[in-house]
């Protein structure tokens, strides 16, 4: 299959700059995924369309502010830094800006040395292993010097760092927000919840992999990036008792879906467990877990566009997706969202 089996035509006033001021009242596409009719309501209304007894599966990673912009001391050389992930304690995988003169070795400094790191490596793709010091906690300097790693298409300054996290973010550790996520406030979970839904959480961070385009012209030779996720007991034993049971589970994000389908074994069982997985999900994937899939618009030729066209059918969501683009739906990270159906 072709990565351009995959491409769509947006115009760029649709991608959403800001987040809207009332999370729920995102538009809501619901695709059936079984027959690709369509309908327009509102992200509060996503309530209506589950049951008692279903499972809604929530990712609860934190964004870190992962940008970080500082000196190198012996020259006074500007360098900007983007934390990828944790590779041990105070070790962290690092791209930096500019690189070429960054050698191991290497000194960085933040905010007046609030924050110092060495580079310890370079690795095969040019990112940098950055070992760091400090005094007091690290996520607490970080949230004193970090900024957000807005996505590249996303211009507007963030007002409000809280905009770009979900309300149940509670682990922290990832690069970009699950943002199937950020709509949902604390008054709609508790209808969801009201309602017989069970809350579900896992933990996926998720890498800045997730914006880099498929560059190969046969997606099969597309290597995915890893990510790490946990599956916490309590939350498998609800999906195993909520397929038992007749119900439903309804992953909030490709990010949900990623850690469901890689801890699941070849019955469909979601297991406890953690790791890393760069699951690749693009049509032809039989999945194991989920019955249904909330999620936002995602760019052109992705592997999120290519997890979503698995799920639902490539020539469903791309009707689906010209469909928003003529009703003037807000796209990407801030925009609006699509519920899946499971029928």
């Amino acid at each position: 299959m072709r990565t351009a089996d995959f491409n769509y035509t947006l115009p760029d006033e649709l991608i959403a700059q800001d987040p809207l001021e009332d999370r729920s009242s995102s538009r809501l596409m619901v695709l059936n995924r079984q027959n690709g009719s369509i309908t327009h309501r509102v992200f509060s209304d996503v309530v209506d369309y589950l049951r008692r007894g279903d499972t809604l599966v929530i990712n609860d990673t934190r964004v870190i502010p992962a940008r970080l912009f500082g000196i190198k001391p012996d020259t006074g050389g500007h360098v900007e830094l983007l934390l990828l992930k944790r590779v041990e304690a105070d070790v962290w995988e690092t791209l930096v800006k500019p690189g070429k003169r960054c050698r191991i070795g290497t000194i960085l400094d933040f905010g007046d040395g609030r924050l110092s790191g060495r580079i310890t490596d370079i690795l095969s793709d040019g990112n940098r292993l950055i070992s760091f010091s400090y005094d007091g906690i690290f996520e607490e300097v970080l949230d004193e010097l970090g900024q957000m790693p807005l996505p590249p298409y996303i211009t507007h300054k963030l007002k409000d760092k809280e905009r770009y996290q979900t309300v149940y973010a509670a682990n922290s550790g990832s690069a970009a927000a699950p943002t199937a996520g950020l709509h949902f406030t604390r008054e709609l979970m508790k209808k969801i919840t009201d309602k017989g839904v069970s809350i579900a959480p896992i933990t996926l961070h998720v890498g800045l992999g997730t914006f880099r385009p498929v560059k190969a012209d046969d997606i099969a030779d597309h290597h995915m990036h890893s990510e790490y996720y946990s599956i916490p007991p309590e939350t498998s034993d609800t999906i195993r008792q909520t397929k038992a049971n007749g119900g439903r589970v309804i992953a909030v994000g490709t990010t949900s879906t990623r850690a469901l389908e890689s801890a699941a074994d070849d019955n469909g069982i979601v297991e406890a467990k953690s790791g890393w997985t760069d699951i690749f999900i693009y049509p032809g994937y039989s999945f194991k877990v989920i019955d249904g899939l909330i999620t936002n618009f995602h760019l052109p030729q992705s592997t999120l566009l290519m997890l979503v066209s698995a799920f639902a059918g490539r020539e469903n969501v791309l009707k689906a997706y010209e469909e928003a683009v003529r009703q003037r739906y807000r796209f990407f990270s801030f925009g609006d969202a699509m519920f899946l159906t499971p029928q």
